[in-house]
């Protein structure tokens, strides 16, 4: 089997067998901890940019089905693993992981010691590095990982969303989604839920969304810093009180710094399925599913909008809620996919908060 390897910008060499796609890509280094969900994962749009390296020892026992994709194609640069199933066994399956990823184009590593690489990565924090197949000059590869760009500063959500205006039909309320870099069971949650959804592209200005007249506005996941797309936080700046507004993780995020608030990196994110939050406001807490490694700063936080949520392992923020206009935001992803589904009542409580505004506008 052909040698591949992932070379980190602190020098370190992690040799495996390469799998999937061949070639040699850079990306952002982090982990994931959830045991199951890789296919959606693959998929999911925020990872772009990224390698990904996944703590569970075992990926692909089931293989790839039809119904699970979250997104058009994968956009994650990379995909570490401890081992793969070469034969996978469920109903559904119609590929391996290996094919998978070769027919995608994402370049894989088998073989590696995830423990050990995800405990420099906890250590140490994130890291850009290289992930490449074949023989290569590690020397060389050091030196681009060193030099290459790091996840702040590039245009990730103009190369994962639509590039085009779509709807899906229903006859409750309308709602716009921004997609920025949305995983499909956004739109899908909604529309189980009778709601018609139009889904827009990341740079919809806010006229262009208010002239749907729509009875709600749903900002999406998406890859990369806030920071880096001022038109969707000037976009949502001039949303905010118009129409009920949820925003899920960058959308989360985007919502904080409309308001002023200001957004920092985690120094190596939350991705998993298994993350513990409070809802300060109950006092219960919820499993959650989550993929970010910004944050809005709790401290920066302005007037009349308060921290709903917080992360029960490191204390972020994980929720914001308005006392004077129609909005709230989560940093996790209650559509799940992968994940628990313990907070999928939080789009219950948009279609609320659009009954509850119907006609007032």
């Amino acid at each position: 089997m052909e040698k591949g390897y992932l070379i980190l910008e602190d020098g370190s060499v992690w040799e495996g067998q390469a799998f999937g796609a061949r070639g040699q890509r850079p990306g952002e280094v982090v982990f994931n901890t959830g045991m199951t969900g890789y296919q959606e994962l693959l998929t999911d749009p925020s990872y772009c940019g990224q390698i990904v390296v996944m703590t569970y020892p075992l990926i692909g026992n089931y293989g790839i089905n039809e119904e699970d994709f979250e997104s058009r194609q994968p956009f994650l640069r990379g995909f570490i693993v401890r081992e793969w199933a070469e034969i996978p066994s469920n109903w559904r399956s119609r590929d391996t992981i290996n094919g998978y990823l070769k027919q995608a184009g994402v370049i894989g590593l088998a073989g590696v010691d995830t423990r050990a690489l995800t405990r420099r990565l906890r250590s140490h924090g994130t890291m850009r590095g290289i992930i490449a197949t074949g023989d290569v000059d590690r020397v060389a590869l050091v030196q681009q990982a060193q030099q290459a760009p790091h996840i702040s500063g590039q245009p990730l959500v103009d190369e994962v969303t639509v590039k085009e205006r779509s709807v899906m039909e229903n006859d409750g309320f309308h709602v716009a989604l921004l997609d920025y870099g949305a995983k499909d069971n956004i739109a899908r949650s909604l529309h189980l839920r009778g709601c018609k959804v139009t889904i827009l592209p990341a740079r919809t200005t806010a006229a262009e969304v208010l002239a749907l007249n729509p009875d709600g506005i749903m900002l999406s996941n998406g890859p990369g810093d806030p920071r880096d797309v001022p038109y969707a936080v000037e976009a949502v700046k001039a949303l905010l009180g118009k129409k009920p507004v949820f925003g899920i993780c960058l959308g989360h995020q985007i919502i904080g710094l409309a308001v002023g608030a200001k957004a920092y990196k985690l120094p190596f994110g939350h991705r998993g399925s298994n993350h513990p939050v409070k809802d300060l406001a109950t006092g219960r807490v919820y499993i959650t599913s989550q993929n970010h490694g910004f944050v809005i700063d709790g401290d920066s936080v302005p007037a009349g909008v308060i921290v709903s949520h917080i992360n029960m392992n490191d204390g972020s923020v994980e929720g914001l809620a308005f006392t004077d206009m129609p909005a709230f935001s989560v940093q996790y992803h209650p559509e799940a996919c992968p994940g628990p589904d313990d907070s999928g009542y939080l789009f219950d409580r948009f279609i609320d908060l659009m009954k509850q505004t119907e006609g007032r506008a």
